[in-house]
């Protein structure tokens, strides 16, 4: 989802236009922005937690060249989600293995060659060359 749609769903939800509630959306990821860059540090409760912190200089390797390479420290934002975000989502996965368990065949579905795949012999693979362990003519 973009900005421009949570723009729009809000606009609809709460009845003012788009221009306004694009403007309010803004002011409240700039107010975002500038917490952690003065505070270090923003906590939106039933949301999550968004923080700044140092990572440190290491050492890496170009995957191309393979050669070793200094990476600087920098900050980086993290963001550990809320109790009720992790809840939500938490509930979006019990529904995607319920969805997934009604999708499983209940029955053995017949093969290419009309026989069900429980009544496909069990003998030694194929692909196994003839003298090899699995042959069974000796």
């Amino acid at each position: 989802m973009t900005k421009k749609e949570i723009v729009k769903a809000i606009s609809e939800e709460i009845g003012l236009t788009q221009l306004k509630t694009k403007e309010i959306v803004q002011k409240t990821f700039d107010a975002i922005v500038d917490t952690l860059v003065e505070d270090r540090r923003i906590e939106l409760r039933n949301f999550g937690v968004f923080e700044v912190k140092k990572r440190a200089a290491r050492k890496a390797r170009n995957p191309r060249t393979g050669d070793k390479v200094y990476v600087p420290a920098k900050f980086v934002v993290t963001f550990k989600p809320g109790k009720e975000m992790e809840e939500r989502v938490r509930q979006l996965e019990i529904k995607e293995a319920q969805a997934a368990q009604q999708q499983e065949p209940v029955a053995q579905a017949p093969t290419a060659y009309g026989a069900s795949a429980s009544s496909v012999s069990q003998s030694a693979p194929a692909s196994q060359p003839e003298g090899s362990p699995y042959d069974s003519n000796e």
